[in-house]
């Protein structure tokens, strides 16, 4: 899989994109700092989200590169490990 050309990756980087001009424009707008902070905040768990997306599928593509197509039954196994990373 090309990361570039991944929806799910991309939808999540403009979430994070459309966050952080959200932040500027509060910040130009002299906002409250509350209320900046938690827009940075939901910038930061749009990027962590995106990470966990691009580092599975890192593993995954990887992986089968090793040893080959995955079964169904392993690919979920695989993605119940990646859903474990996320607290890491």
């Amino acid at each position: 899989m090309s990361h570039v050309t991944d929806k799910q990756l991309m939808n999540r980087l403009r979430r994070a994109h459309g966050h952080l001009a959200t932040i500027i424009g509060m910040i130009e707008a002299n906002r409250d700092g509350l209320e900046v902070a938690q827009q940075m905040q939901a910038v930061i768990g749009a990027l962590e989200n995106a990470k966990g997306v691009l580092i599975r599928d890192h593993i995954e593509h990887h992986l089968e590169d090793i040893v080959g197509p995955l079964p169904a039954e392993t690919r979920e196994k695989l993605a119940r490990l990646g859903d474990l990373a996320k607290f890491l």
